[in-house]
């Protein structure tokens, strides 16, 4: 696997940007949604990366810094071709281990509190990853579920 930072301007990017936010209203009530556009992936406190197997596509993650100490997990998505391939847990680790080069003493989430988010917080909690309240903007939702680590 190959973890890249993306500029988002591949057509196979896009286009797995926009299968996790059509995802999310799947699941999710239009105001309890908090995946990123694209627009709003580019902005200059995120950066994106995309995992490559070969010449496919395989997934996508960001990191938001929320302060010099603090950093915020976003838009993690598995291509469906690639589930259950250990890119997901690749991917985590990729971006524990650069949150701690960044120097951040805290990593957060939001997800969804669903059953369809069920795999993503088992993976999550693997990590050390502990039920919190809600950080940053984010207000109390009964459909979201927010995570943290120190690191």
């Amino acid at each position: 696997m190959d973890i890249k930072i993306d500029d988002l301007t591949g057509s196979e990017v896009i286009e797995l940007v926009r299968e996790h936010l059509y995802g999310m209203t799947l699941h999710s009530p239009p105001e309890s949604i908090h995946a990123l556009n694209l627009e709003e992936l580019r902005k200059p406190e995120i950066t994106f990366w995309s995992v490559w197997i070969g010449d496919e596509l395989a997934g996508c993650g960001a990191l938001k810094e929320l302060d010099g100490q603090h950093g915020e997990i976003k838009s993690m998505r598995t291509s469906s071709a690639h589930l259950r391939k250990g890119v997901a847990k690749q991917l985590l680790q990729y971006l524990v281990e650069e949150a701690k080069r960044r120097g951040y003493r805290r990593l957060s989430l939001e997800t969804g509190s669903m059953d369809a988010f069920e795999p993503a917080k088992r993976l999550y909690a693997k990590f050390g990853f502990q039920f919190c309240k809600p950080f940053s903007d984010y207000i109390e939702d009964p459909n979201s579920v927010f995570m943290t680590k120190e690191i």
